[in-house]
């Protein structure tokens, strides 16, 4: 498997950059568009919840991206360390937001999940969330 390991800050510029990032590691399998815009979805999706809930708009926490890939499959963990999640069942539900102040649609989670083929989430208030998401390619 290749690897890949970014950390940046969470401001959201930087979303841009860990988008484009995983898009370019990921060049030599040669992806669909359609599997290239899932995965580019599910990153922008987990980096902009780290940014918006887990540090809560704090631009001095990191953002840790990691990625492993083959032929057969996408691997993604993506964590904070930011507040945490207090009840991650409830954060799970479609239209659910932490952040109504924000106009935030409580889509993400449920974005994510639609286009992984196993999606996990591991959170402790407090301590952070971590995401680990799995895309199958064949």
């Amino acid at each position: 498997m290749n690897e890949m390991k970014l950390v940046f800050k969470s401001k959201l510029v930087n979303e841009v950059f860990a988008r484009t990032s995983v898009v370019a590691f990921l060049a030599p399998l040669q992806l669909s568009m359609e599997v290239l815009m899932e995965i580019k979805t599910i990153v922008a999706e987990a980096v902009v919840n780290a940014m918006i809930h887990g540090y809560e708009g704090n631009e001095d926490g990191d953002i840790y991206l990691e990625v492993c890939c083959d032929d057969e499959i996408v691997i993604l963990d993506i964590y904070d360390q930011g507040c945490g999640i207090e009840d991650i069942d409830l954060a799970m539900q479609p239209l659910y937001t932490s952040r109504e102040d924000l106009e935030r649609s409580g889509m993400g989670f449920t974005i994510m999940q639609s286009f992984a083929d196993v999606f996990h989430i591991e959170s402790r208030p407090g301590v952070g969330t971590s995401l680990h998401i799995e895309k199958r390619l064949q």
